[in-house]
């Protein structure tokens, strides 16, 4: 209660005060101090979204909302409603306008990523077709699928005889990660499918890798990528970065799992959370980047 009490005092008072102090000594705004104090990165990227979202000005703080297509404009505005100076400052509008499309970009990356997600998974789509049957191909090379209703789907972790079934929660986006980890990082993919089908240690791959698809997804959608994208991706993150997290996740998991060792799989959303908890806890450094290095 009292953490709540400081904070709402700081932020509706005391920070306007404070801004104002630091500015007549050092005869700089924040947005100059945060520009010029972080390089590259979460720490400047954040800074500048909470300075943004922050401020009295209201077009200051319509700028984190702004457009990708709007924001070279949206920083000259900036920089004279601010009165800072290119000659003086050289690398303020550069640095500003890397942080506004980070910010603006990640909004986009969400929108981008449910609109796969919503789209369901439909047999007479022959796109959907072939990418089911292109996973099958690159995670079994050596076994024919004998027809596309078929047990065989179990050996890749699916639930039933068709894995139309199995995408409802998570739509193509489920799809999307699978193949994408696989086309990407087939050795690490196999690797990763091998455990799974382990006698005692063993887990259904597809049906754990849609479930690591909703918790990419949760921590997307919750802000708690941001740190992650903003270190890793220079610009604007788009699709393939969100794919390329949900590699990480699969492959981290499975080694979280081997390493667990747990007694059953019933255990699995135990340790679903366990993990979920160690991904959150990485995501809280400001340095964070999870990336999967590839090894094929």
């Amino acid at each position: 209660m009292l953490a709540y009490i400081w904070q709402y005092v700081y932020a509706t008072y005391l920070r306007y005060w404070l801004k104002w102090l630091i500015r007549q000594a050092t005869g700089t705004c924040e947005l100059q101090r945060i520009c010029s104090g972080y390089g590259p990165g979460a720490a400047r990227t954040i800074n500048t979204e909470y300075s943004l979202r922050s401020s009295k000005s209201k077009l200051l703080r319509g700028a984190a909302e702004s457009s990708e297509e709007h924001l070279e404009k949206r920083v000259e505005q900036i920089m004279k409603e601010k009165n800072i100076k290119v000659e003086i400052n050289p690398r303020f509008k550069e640095s500003l306008h890397t942080s506004l499309l980070q910010i603006t970009g990640y909004k986009s990356l969400y929108v981008s990523v449910e609109n796969v997600r919503k789209e369901a998974f439909c047999p007479e789509n022959p796109q959907h077709e072939s990418m089911l049957l292109k996973l099958w191909e690159l995670l079994m090379p050596s076994v024919t699928l004998q027809s596309r209703v078929s047990k065989q789907w179990g050996d890749i972790g699916f639930q039933g005889d068709d894995p139309k079934t199995d995408f409802r929660g998570m739509g193509m986006l489920g799809l999307t990660n699978l193949l994408f980890f696989s086309e990407h990082y087939t050795q690490e993919a196999r690797q990763v499918l091998s455990h799974a089908n382990h006698p005692k240690l063993g887990y259904s791959y597809a049906i754990v890798g849609i479930n690591l698809t909703e918790m990419a997804y949760s921590l997307l959608n919750s802000g708690a990528l941001k740190a992650h994208f903003y270190n890793t991706v220079p610009g604007a993150p788009e699709l393939r970065h969100f794919h390329q997290l949900y590699c990480y996740l699969a492959f981290e998991f499975d080694k979280f799992w081997l390493a667990e060792e747990p007694e059953s799989i019933m255990l699995f959303n135990q340790y679903r959370e366990k993990f979920h908890h160690v991904v959150r806890t990485l995501l809280e450094d400001p340095r964070v980047s999870l990336t999967l290095k590839a090894t094929s």
